[in-house]
Formats: C-alpha cells, structure tokens, sequence
C-alpha cells in the first residue's frame, strides 16, 4: 500500500517541496525578527541612512519605533 501511495502521490511533491520551503523561510524570518543583534543592526542602518540623506527624520522615527518595539517583545 505504501509504494501506490507513492506513486498516486507523486506529482504533488513539487508542491510538498515548495511548502516545506516556504515553511524553513517562515522560521527563519521570525528567528531574524526577533534576533536582537539583528534588529540593533537594522537600527543602525537607519540611522546611516538618515545622515546620508537617504531618508527623513519621520521615516527614521518610524523605523526605530517599529525595531523598539519589537526589541521590548523579547
């Protein structure tokens, strides 16, 4: 029974492979997300954007509120 399964099965493994992808991704973004080394990376980013004139003062408050935020989650 376990080899038709198989075979009935098989043309759904590519979709089986883009799930588990998509899944590994997903863990991997929330990991990053919450990794406080990461998001006091980012906050420096915005910072060095900010004196390069690549963004405003309000963009750069609302970034370091969102990272702030998710900093105080953890």
């Amino acid at each position: 029974m376990g080899l038709l399964k198989q075979v009935v099965l098989l043309p759904l493994a590519p979709v089986r492979g883009v799930v588990w992808l998509t899944e590994r991704v997903a863990e991997a973004a929330e990991v990053e997300l919450g990794d406080p080394e990461a998001i006091r990376a980012r906050l420096l980013d915005a910072q060095l954007s900010y004196e390069r004139g690549e963004i405003d003062e309000e963009q750069l408050a609302s970034i370091e509120e969102s990272l702030l935020q998710r900093l105080q989650v953890q």
